[in-house]
């Protein structure tokens, strides 16, 4: 989904992918996915520059969970050690500390995508490759565009974009 990363915006986002999570019947993983994407875009919200726009992917990949946040800001974040009771500065190793992985993939000028992924349970591809989205369906969310195939082959990937 492409949003302006405002802090009104955020709840909105967070319910839109625990929506997400619940139709693909991974509730177990809606509490730390929506954890990492409000931290992502609270630094998106603070940090970027130019503008404040940014795209926020999930993804299901094979048994994993892949969360992103791609912004238009070429800067890489610096990365630094938390301490306990710093009040800002530990989104990052929070992500670090609830995920399975995390990364960022610079795009050069263009911006950056900072990702994570999370464990999903045994078979949850099998139950959300049943989910298949086109022009004929809604999906959970009536109205708002949707993509995602997955096929038979273990590498296919379910991915929801709503345009919010």
């Amino acid at each position: 989904m492409e949003l302006q990363a405002l802090p009104s915006r955020i709840g909105q986002v967070r319910r839109i992918i625990s929506a997400q999570l619940r139709y693909w019947r991974l509730d177990a993983l809606i509490d730390p996915a929506a954890l990492g994407v409000t931290e992502l875009l609270t630094n998106v919200h603070r940090h970027a520059q130019p503008d404040k726009t940014c795209t926020v992917d999930i993804e299901l990949l094979l048994e994993r969970l892949m969360v992103s946040v791609s912004d238009r800001d070429p800067r890489v974040p610096a990365i630094k050690d938390a301490r306990l009771f710093d009040t800002c500065g530990r989104g990052l190793a929070l992500i670090a500390a609830v995920s399975e992985s995390w990364g960022i993939r610079a795009r050069g000028e263009t911006g950056k995508s900072i990702w994570f992924t999370l464990p999903a349970p045994p078979g949850a591809l099998s139950l959300a490759s049943r989910t298949v989205y086109g022009a004929t369906t809604d999906g959970p969310f009536p109205g708002a565009a949707f993509g995602g195939l997955a096929g038979e082959h273990a590498h296919a990937a379910v991915r929801a974009a709503v345009v919010v």
